[in-house]
């Protein structure tokens, strides 16, 4: 089961990742994980280009190595990219080692000092061990969880999931893949259009 708005137990119990960008205006920061793949991030680059709005892009290693063209465009769209580890590892149940390992096979390729850890799910031995490799690297989390990933989840419901719960400095999640494609593709130009008219800006991380 998951939550859509991150509980505040949570953030105590890991202060230091970002789970926020807190600010003055209404810089809101739209996230997708688990791309580059065909189809489904050029539909996400196209309906972010209608509306002008920057994102953050957390991008699993061995699909880049997959699609290295889908990967470019990111690039060249100016979008932010971010390491997702290169097989979308869960920390919970992998060894430090291997975990830190997974990350810097992703870093080769992302070359970004922007980490989400898959599923969020990341230990407090890994986060010392990440900072120790990447001083610079700021560890990602998320303020809503929009459930695109969920197949029994109707796009209508993902929709109003991330209309009630964004405000100004939100750090949202979506995702680029297979799985979500059915509700992304419903809710991301509706969402970006009802943002629009309340006044949001898109920023990238």
């Amino acid at each position: 089961m998951y939550l859509v708005k991150t509980p505040f137990w949570l953030r105590l119990i890991y202060p230091s990742l970002l789970w926020r960008k807190l600010n003055d205006s209404n810089k809101i920061y739209i996230t997708f994980d688990d791309g580059p793949i065909p189809i489904v991030t050029d539909f996400v680059i196209n309906t972010l280009k209608i509306y002008q709005a920057s994102a953050t892009f957390f991008c699993i290693g061995d699909n880049i190595r997959k699609h290295p063209e889908v990967f470019q465009r990111l690039r060249q769209e100016g979008h932010s990219i971010g390491n997702h580890t290169f097989n979308h590892l869960r920390g919970w149940d992998t060894d430090d080692e291997v975990y830190l390992d997974n990350i810097k096979k992703c870093h080769s390729l992302v070359q970004s000092n922007l980490l989400r850890p898959p599923h969020g799910r990341i230990k407090k031995s890994q986060i010392s061990r990440v900072r120790e490799a990447f001083p610079a690297m700021e560890i990602i989390m998320w303020d809503v969880l929009s459930g695109d990933f969920d197949q029994k989840l109707s796009p209508e419901k993902c929709l109003q999931n991330v209309i009630r719960y964004t405000r100004p400095g939100a750090i949202i999640v979506f995702h680029d893949s297979l799985k979500a494609f059915d509700r992304l593709e419903y809710v991301l130009p509706k969402a970006l259009e009802y943002w629009k008219d309340k006044g949001y800006v898109f920023e990238k991380l």
